[in-house]
């Protein structure tokens, strides 16, 4: 019995330290992304401005965040509500100022319809017949309601007509459904990712 105790203490220490580092890695990985992403806060704060939505730079610098973490030109991932198909936006600058205009026709949009931020947000994913969608069903945006617009109305829409799903890990999807996502049907975590990043975003601006 002692034996066995000693190698679940040795076992509960090594299984300690995985998680320690794989947090610390994860961690630091959070701080460049971030870093990154703070790169662009004068471009963020000068769109924001110009589209009406100046509460909102905190938002807009977490959807670069989540579509692109600062890594690629089109940082908002905006090419398809401004040209209507990808790979289309050739500046960075391009790209904050068509993600931060679509932003707020979406965040008008869900205003006027009555529904909350969260539906405007994940308008940003979906498009913003979604706002319409939502508005009929009480306001409110919901991870239920998103999967039921992927499912049958975006994902059949784009082609997708036997409602086929793909794994997706994320922090919320595995929570929610084991991490599943149906192809050609945006995602419906998105809101939730944003909202994540956001926070993310506001509780470490001390650090840059």
């Amino acid at each position: 019995m002692p034996l066995i105790k000693k190698i679940f203490k040795i076992m509960a220490k090594l299984l300690l330290l995985v998680l320690l580092f794989g947090m610390v890695a994860l961690g630091v990985r959070n701080y460049k992304i971030l870093k990154d992403v703070h790169q662009y806060d004068s471009e963020v704060a000068a769109s924001v401005e110009k589209y009406g939505i100046s509460q909102y730079a905190d938002l807009a610098s977490a959807i670069i965040y989540t579509e692109s973490k600062a890594q690629t030109t089109d940082l908002m991932q905006s090419s398809e509500s401004r040209y209507g198909e990808t790979d289309q936006i050739t500046s960075k600058d391009e790209s904050i100022d068509a993600g931060v205009s679509f932003l707020a026709q979406a965040i008008k949009k869900a205003e006027e319809q009555g529904c909350d931020l969260s539906t405007g947000i994940q308008a940003y994913n979906f498009g913003l017949d979604y706002i319409d969608y939502v508005a009929e069903k009480g306001g409110k945006n919901s991870l239920k309601l998103a999967e039921t617009y992927s499912k049958e109305v975006l994902a059949p829409q784009l082609g997708n007509e036997e409602q086929t799903q793909y794994r997706y890990w994320g922090l919320f999807s595995v929570f929610y459904n084991g991490g599943f996502l149906y192809h050609n049907g945006g995602n419906i975590f998105y809101a939730k990712n944003v909202q994540w990043n956001q926070w993310k975003y506001n509780a470490t601006n001390f650090l840059f």
